[in-house]
């Protein structure tokens, strides 16, 4: 078994690359271990900035299984998303082994993310597993890795002020809002989304004092959320946003709508935004109508915080709108001082040691069976040899004596076993983890050559 993740980020791709590659990204998990006989369970993170996907894989340390699982996981990929196949094969970065928990457990920090230190990963993180786990596509090894994942990011959040110094895309995205806003009590707001971004941008517009939001959803889910949460739903999105100071929209409803269709038909059909500029001119120029202005004298603020783009980027262009997106976000995401990032990382390291010691456990622990059975057989010898000598001398031993003797020479050797065994262990995990380095990097080699070659 060997633990395999294809991960694709704002590092490695620009966001309209990645938004193309996670189209369909809720159903790859499944359809992989539905699929491929060499995948035994699947995690998918898609998140507004990253597509990853966690693989278990039982197939032999030669490169042949991690490079047919990759293949295979490409193709879907490629599939459920209209990009090319050599496109996926080259989007992903593969790791194996050590690396696939030192990345997550960084992931799940925050100190992967787009704004460093944010907080809404941790939770993205732990959803992941959740999903996973619903479907039925997980395993104990992921369940394991994702597990430690949670609790690591936990300890990074309670024993460093990473989070508190890093802001969330939600809190930087408001931050950058504020400065074209009325005082925030005064600020009317529309929220279009009901996920789990919309619940916490809810949260932080309460927090700076802005009460006044109300809630559209096309997937008709906004009566709940807005009574759960004490806020109005709306139906006409047009006539909401004729007084609508600030509009925050993540509802991420374009790339569940674009899944659904097969990869020829998504390519022929137009995709339809869920704010787009017509919207937003109507209703501008009702609300001019209404208070006899030629144009409208207040701005409008979009912030689109959806991967899947909710927002037509035309929308820039309608007099008195600004429209920040993730690219606007991420150009002026802050920095984090080095010293927290040291810390953070320290207590990453530490957690990925302690779970490869854990996952690695097998082929150390036939090491330390080994020594321990070495171990026994030494003291059978030496206890013969007294036990001999004894009755050489006249002397038998009788059998209560000679298990007095049995444990004294059992302790004796055991206490010298000690450091071996540390030994063995640590000779065992490291070759282990060596023989998965050697297998990732054979596998992503064959992966380009196949890339290349198509």
């Amino acid at each position: 078994m060997a633990l395999l993740s294809l991960t694709a980020s704002h590092h490695e791709l620009d966001l309209d690359a990645l938004e193309r590659l996670s189209t369909g990204a809720h159903s790859i998990g499944g359809s992989a271990v539905a699929a491929c006989d060499v995948i035994t369970g699947a995690v998918v993170l898609a998140t507004c900035n990253r597509f990853e996907l966690y693989l278990d894989v039982d197939a032999p340390l030669d490169g042949t299984g991690v490079q047919h699982a990759t293949e295979h996981v490409a193709r879907m990929v490629a599939e459920a998303s209209g990009v090319e196949v050599a496109e996926a094969l080259a989007s992903f970065r593969t790791r194996a082994g050590t690396e696939v928990a030192e990345h997550l457990f960084a992931v799940a920090s925050g100190l992967d993310s787009m704004v460093v230190g944010e907080r809404e990963i941790a939770g993205q993180v732990k959803r992941a597993l959740e999903t996973a786990h619903a479907d039925g596509v997980t395993s104990s090894t992921l369940e394991l890795l994702f597990q430690t994942a949670s609790r690591t990011s936990k300890k990074v959040s309670t024993q460093t002020t990473l989070g508190g110094a890093g802001r969330s895309v939600v809190a930087l995205g408001l931050d950058l809002a504020a400065a074209e806003l009325p005082p925030w009590p005064q600020v009317r707001a529309v929220l279009i989304g009901t996920g789990s971004y919309a619940g916490a941008s809810l949260a932080a517009l309460r927090a700076l004092g802005c009460d006044d939001v109300r809630v559209y959803s096309q997937s008709g889910r906004a009566e709940e959320f807005a009574a759960a949460r004490g806020v109005e739903a709306v139906t006409d999105l047009v006539a909401a946003l004729e007084d609508a100071d600030l509009v925050v929209s993540c509802s991420g409803a374009r790339g569940r709508a674009d899944a659904a269709r097969p990869g020829a038909e998504r390519r022929e059909q137009a995709i339809e935004h869920v704010l787009d500029a017509a919207a937003v001119v109507r209703a501008r120029e009702r609300a001019a109508v209404r208070a006899g202005e030629e144009p409208v004298a207040r701005p409008t603020v979009v912030l689109d915080l959806a991967l899947h783009r909710d927002v037509d980027p035309r929308v820039a262009d309608v007099e008195g709108v600004l429209l920040y997106d993730l690219a606007t976000l991420a150009a002026h995401s802050p920095s984090i001082a080095s010293e927290l990032v040291t810390q953070a990382r320290t207590i990453v390291d530490e957690a990925t040691r302690a779970f490869e010691e854990t996952r690695l456990g097998r082929a150390a622990d036939t090491a330390v069976v080994a020594l321990l059975a070495d171990a026994e057989r030494r003291v059978a010898l030496e206890v013969a040899d007294v036990v001999a000598l004894r009755e050489a001398d006249g002397d038998p031993v009788e059998p209560d004596e000679a298990d007095e003797i049995a444990r004294g020479v059992r302790r004796r050797v055991h206490a010298d076993l000690h450091r071996a065994i540390v030994a063995a262990r640590a000779e065992a995990v490291a070759a282990a983890q060596a023989e998965e380095r050697a297998v990732v990097a054979d596998a992503q080699a064959l992966v380009h050559e196949a890339a290349a070659a198509r």
